[in-house]
């Protein structure tokens, strides 16, 4: 598991209400590590409720009793087994917050690769591919009713992920999460590195990069010590991204440490992080920024944004220290 930020991100929820759908096959076979989930969230001050459509007879009443009895803080409310699931939860008032449903598997993609977050534009661009990538669920349909709730504004954030001990623990109090939250409204931040937990989830974002090889390492008391010059990226003021300012001479600067939390790929927060680092740093007087780089997420990005991948002489000494990464730039007018 992930490392956990519960303060941090606990105080984002704190008072909420989070809703968690659980269809009967998986609430029986993740009985325990559901209900030790919602407890911790009803002990951090998270309101809850669990929708379940376990049918209503013998063989159940001591499921049904006991969920009573460990959640007695929790809302419990049972769905028909002869309605919609998905679409019955959708439509229950508690549910305009956030909404996690519970399924056997990640939602993955057509490479067979987990994913992190979408939009409902982005569903709607490819809903084919999701046809059948949940088990016993026609999900292409189910992903279309999400649709239609988050886009009616029924439903402001709404979770996938696999039923497994601490599920919902990791995808809501770490960086990385553990599946897919799907939303339209996040709401966009870029500011300084403040405190000392903006510095713990700074670290956690790099050393992901790090592991994969693209950046040099940085160490957490290097972080510390240069908290001035890293700035972070927010949605809905949790930190995903961040980016170091390294001045090269007095009308250039250095893009360093560009990292993006894996858990919001693909969503433009790259192009915003740039962005708004360099609005910035115009506004201090800086007009050419250069980056060096072997990603290449973060190359097609530069290109994207308009750099053009050159080292000039004036920069040497700079391209001298990495000789071996390619050196990208950028001058504005």
């Amino acid at each position: 598991m992930g490392q956990l930020y519960l303060n941090e991100y606990a105080k984002h929820l704190v008072g909420k209400r989070v809703c968690i759908g659980c269809r009967e096959g998986i609430l029986r076979d993740n009985f325990a590590e559901i209900i030790a989930d919602i407890k911790f969230l009803t002990r951090k001050g998270v309101q809850t409720t669990l929708f379940h459509n376990l049918p209503n007879r013998f063989a159940n009443q001591k499921l049904l009793t006991t969920l009573e009895k460990r959640l007695p803080e929790t809302k419990i409310t049972r769905i028909a087994p002869a309605e919609n699931f998905y679409a019955t939860v959708l439509r229950q008032p508690e549910a305009k917050f956030k909404v996690i449903f519970l399924e056997r598997r990640y939602l993955i993609d057509n490479k067979g690769h987990k994913i992190n977050t979408l939009t409902t534009g982005s569903i709607r661009d490819s809903l084919d591919d999701f046809a059948s990538r949940i088990a016993n669920v026609n999900f292409k349909d189910t992903m279309n009713l999400i649709c239609k709730a988050i886009e009616a504004g029924n439903s402001e954030r709404i979770h996938i992920l696999p039923a497994r001990k601490n599920s919902i623990k990791q995808e809501l109090f770490t960086v990385e999460g553990c599946g897919t939250m799907i939303a339209n409204n996040f709401s966009e931040t870029f500011r300084r590195v403040e405190s000392d937990e903006d510095v713990a989830i700074v670290n956690r974002i790099l050393a992901m990069y790090r592991r994969a090889g693209f950046l040099r390492p940085r160490s957490k008391d290097y972080v510390n010590q240069h908290r001035d010059d890293f700035y972070v990226t927010e949605i809905d003021s949790i930190i995903v991204g961040c980016v170091e300012q390294k001045e090269v001479d007095e009308r250039t600067i250095e893009l360093g440490a560009l990292a993006i939390s894996t858990k919001f790929r693909n969503q433009r927060i790259g192009v915003y992080t740039v962005n708004a680092f360099m609005e910035s740093m115009a506004l201090k007087g800086y007009s050419r920024f250069i980056s060096l780089t072997l990603n290449p997420r973060l190359q097609a990005l530069f290109s994207q944004l308009g750099f053009v991948q050159q080292s000039p002489v004036e920069y040497s000494n700079r391209q001298n220290q990495s000789p071996d990464v390619q050196m990208f730039l950028k001058i504005l007018d």
